[in-house]
């Protein structure tokens, strides 16, 4: 029978010594944290997520700035207000919710953000040190993912690791993370051959398509562990990926939907945000 991931108590565990880091500048009398997320549009999955990046903020005394903007607002005035965040003082990280509506070009929009204070790197800038290596803010998603894996105890080191779905923002970035690691990876995406064969040749499965239970019990390697990083409604209840039920019972371990990477990502951003207090970037 395989262990479920408890994504919740994991992300409290790392918040321990972010929660302490901001407690100490409180303390000195020093500004907290302040993070400002941008939503064009009222997209409900982004304003899930924001709901939940307020709440975990309040909790670590992290100020959070919920800035909403119609959609029918004009591109300039979402690069003003990118240009003001840019420029105060005390803010110190900026994320932009994604999707955007069509209209907007998005690289332009994502690229006006500070590299500095761009916590979610996203931008070009730190696209570009991540895949060269060099000191940067790497997407928290793939960073929560990365630190799951850890929890369990298991060496990444050597292992065959599978990534479905090959977007900037999950699939690329924790194959990447991955390969620092020293696994060795396959992604996979919509065009790919013979994917139940590749998929149960995983050591390690992440799964980020988007697809409800996509991952059956017959695509997964018996011990394996499962990271699903999906987001679906089905029958009005939140499922991922991963054929959960069916699947628990031929893994080692395993991400549940809800309740496993959802509290990793804000962690890995309050996270990111702090650093730019330390000066780490």
């Amino acid at each position: 029978m395989g262990v479920p991931i408890d994504g919740k108590k994991v992300a409290m565990d790392y918040r321990k010594n972010l929660k302490e880091f901001i407690k100490k500048r409180v303390d000195k009398g020093l500004e907290p944290p302040c993070i400002a997320s941008i939503l064009v549009g009222s997209d409900k999955g982004s304003l899930f997520y924001i709901k939940n990046q307020s709440k975990i903020c309040s909790e670590m005394g992290v100020e959070f700035k919920s800035i909403i903007l119609n959609e029918n607002i004009a591109e300039e005035e979402v690069l003003k207000t990118i240009d003001n965040l840019n420029k105060d003082k005390n803010t110190h990280g900026i994320i932009l919710q994604l999707p955007l509506p069509k209209k907007f070009n998005g690289e332009k929009i994502i690229n006006r953000i500070y590299y500095k204070k761009d916590v979610d790197g996203l931008t070009d800038i730190n696209s570009g040190k991540f895949y060269k290596g060099e000191k940067c803010f790497i997407p928290c998603t793939a960073q929560g993912i990365i630190e799951l894996i850890k929890s369990t105890g298991i060496k990444i080191c050597g292992k065959k690791a599978v990534v479905l779905g090959r977007s900037t923002i999950v699939g690329k970035p924790v194959a990447q993370l991955l390969v620092n690691e020293d696994a060795t990876v396959t992604i996979c995406h919509s065009k790919t051959e013979n994917l139940e064969k590749i998929c149960k040749e995983a050591d390690i499965l992440v799964s980020a398509v988007g697809k409800p239970k996509v991952v059956t019990l017959d695509m997964v390697k018996k011990g394996a562990v499962v990271i699903d990083v999906g987001f679906s409604v089905e029958n009005g209840k939140m499922v991922g990926d991963v054929d959960y039920y069916n699947v628990l019972g031929k893994v080692s371990f395993i991400t549940p939907v809800p309740g496993g990477v959802g509290s990793m990502t804000p962690t890995m951003l309050v996270k990111n945000t702090c650093e730019v207090l330390k000066g780490c970037i």
